[in-house]
């Protein structure tokens, strides 16, 4: 079970959502010195697409609150393929761990 859904709010418009909290690997992302928050998760997004998925970079938007990571357009297929990005992050706490650490070697800061 993953805490994403896809949802399409108009006829051609889709969102992609996940609740803060909500994931398996929260505490560990507290451990880690992060807030598992919707910004949190915005730069989850942002890093997996700069370094594993760059094809897929200004194909949507980000609207993340505190309780909520949203990215967001009319391409279904490029949120689709974000979502394969993410679920595995959600779970997979040596995953996690290898994604935090990546990003901090290339100084990449966490929003939260």
């Amino acid at each position: 079970m993953t805490p994403m859904r896809f949802v399409e709010t108009r006829p051609g418009k889709f969102s992609l959502l996940l609740d803060a909290g909500t994931t398996q690997v929260d505490g560990l992302v507290e451990q880690l010195g992060h807030e598992p928050n919707g910004y949190f998760w915005e730069g989850v997004a942002r890093f997996l697409v700069k370094t594993e998925a760059p094809a897929l970079d200004g194909r949507f938007g980000y609207d993340p609150e505190g309780g909520m990571f949203c990215a967001y357009g009319e391409d279904r297929t490029a949120l689709q393929e974000l979502a394969e990005l993410i679920i595995p992050v959600t779970t997979d706490g040596d995953r996690m761990r290898t994604l935090i650490a990546s990003a901090e070697a290339a100084g990449f800061e966490f929003d939260d």
